[in-house]
């Protein structure tokens, strides 16, 4: 096979964009608590409407088959999306849903807070084959180097998207298998690392419908409604909050996770927003997940786009092949398997190296077997580490959370509580960001 790397304008807007919509920001005024969600919050869509809690429709509606929650674009304005009542504060995210089809269609699974931290999943509807993985601090789109693509056999068939967040990393799983991994310290000296109390939002929207070219070419073009409905479907969310309680208090505005305070710390039902039964959006059509989406032009991007140069047959870039989780123990990454040759074109690329956090031992969830192990001593190719020099402050420690088993997310010991801490803790340094390319086959 031949790769090329280069950067297009569509692929400067893929890195940047960013759901970013807030109704109170506490880094800049005082704003009410966040509810917390419980210790284990699980929704069933297929037990349809009446069983759907804790969450509220922001936009749209939705259908309730045999497969799930059914989020679909049938007419231009179709943006049909959901929000939980409650919020998490570090801990395991699983979604298992199937992607919607159609050009100019984008399916979102996001985590958000009210100051902008971000973590997405994002599915191209012309794309199939792939999933875009991507995140934001305090909503800061300066830097165009934080999405990495994930290879998915079909988007568009059910599939278990998973986030494993504490403190110190970030996970990204696709059917238990951990394809990327981002470190505090690696996203500008935690400055950019999503870290404060955040909701979820699941949603669908027409990105091939905006005023903005970029965001357009992003999206791979005008939406055909000649071809629609186009459906987004949901089978369930499980989510395991790893510092129970009852609220969380921004106490200055920092922005640090270390400032957050957890009001009635180990409360494991949460706020009782959590038992509210999902109702319709006010007007049905109230503002969609693409509605904050912020995207430079597709002329108005820094920097000139490289030319690039298609790579010579025989070489090749890394495998992208997901492997699974291990069962306990540290595994390397970020060397080049053996017999493959990086693609080096004469263009700007990426090195991405290091080694994930240990998993540590999680308490059993079911009598599914454990995945396979890995050796030590191998060098997978799957997982994609984000790694840049260390602040010359500490990373701050975190809760445990280890990886717990998909689809059997029942816990019988609580994890250990992350009440925070009233007092702001600032990193002394800024590490600078490395550039990025996106890899495109060809």
């Amino acid at each position: 096979m031949r790769f090329i790397t280069s950067l297009t304008a569509s692929a400067f807007v893929a890195l940047a964009t960013a759901q970013t919509f807030t109704d109170c920001d506490p880094t800049k005024k005082t704003c009410p608590n966040n509810p917390a969600m419980p210790a284990d919050f699980s929704t069933d869509f297929k037990a349809g409407a009446s069983g759907v809690k804790g969450w509220k429709q922001t936009a749209g509606t939705l259908n309730y088959g045999a497969s799930g929650a059914e989020f679909t674009v049938a007419k231009k304005g179709d943006a049909p999306t959901i929000q939980s009542e409650g919020y998490l504060h570090f801990g395991y995210i699983e979604v298992k849903m199937k992607a919607a089809p159609g050009q100019g269609i984008i399916s979102s699974i996001v985590l958000q807070s009210d100051d902008l931290d971000e973590v997405d999943w994002e599915f191209i509807g012309g794309v199939s084959s792939k999933v875009q993985m991507n995140y934001f601090g305090k909503g800061n789109t300066t830097t165009y180097d934080r999405m990495v693509e994930a290879d998915v056999s079909n988007v568009q068939e059910m599939h278990t998207y998973a986030l494993n967040w504490t403190a110190d990393a970030l996970t990204w799983i696709i059917d238990n298998a951990p394809v990327r991994t981002l470190k505090f310290a690696d996203a500008n000296g935690g400055n950019n690392y999503p870290q404060t109390p955040s909701n979820v939002r699941i949603g669908i929207w027409a990105g091939g419908d905006s005023e903005n070219e970029g965001t357009r070419s992003w999206a791979g073009g005008p939406v055909d409604y000649s071809k629609a409905p186009f459906t987004q479907t949901v089978e369930s969310v499980k989510i395991i909050n790893y510092t129970p309680a009852k609220e969380y208090q921004w106490t200055d505005q920092s922005g640090s996770y270390k400032s957050i305070k957890a009001i009635g710390a180990g409360d494991t039902e949460g706020a009782p927003q959590n038992s509210a039964v999902i109702q319709p959006s006010a007007t049905g059509e109230d503002a969609g997940l693409g509605t904050g989406v912020n995207a430079p032009t597709a002329t108005g991007v820094a920097g000139t786009p490289a030319e690039s140069t298609p790579c010579s047959d025989g070489e090749q870039m890394p495998s992208s092949t997901p492997v699974p989780v291990p069962s306990g123990g540290p595994y390397t990454n970020g060397t080049t398997p053996p017999g493959e040759t990086p693609c080096d074109c004469g263009t700007l690329t990426v090195t991405v190296t290091g080694t994930p956090p240990a998993t540590p031992e999680v308490p059993p969830a079911s009598s599914a077997p454990a995945p396979p192990p890995v050796e030590s001593s191998a060098s997978p190719p799957g997982i994609v580490t984000d790694t840049r020099p260390a602040p010359s402050v500490p990373v701050p420690s975190a809760p445990t959370g280890a990886l717990p088993t998909p689809s059997g997310n029942a816990t019988t010991t609580a994890p250990p509580l992350f009440p925070g801490a009233a007092s702001s803790h600032k990193a002394g340094a800024l590490v600078g960001l490395v550039g990025a390319a996106m890899v495109l086959l060809v």
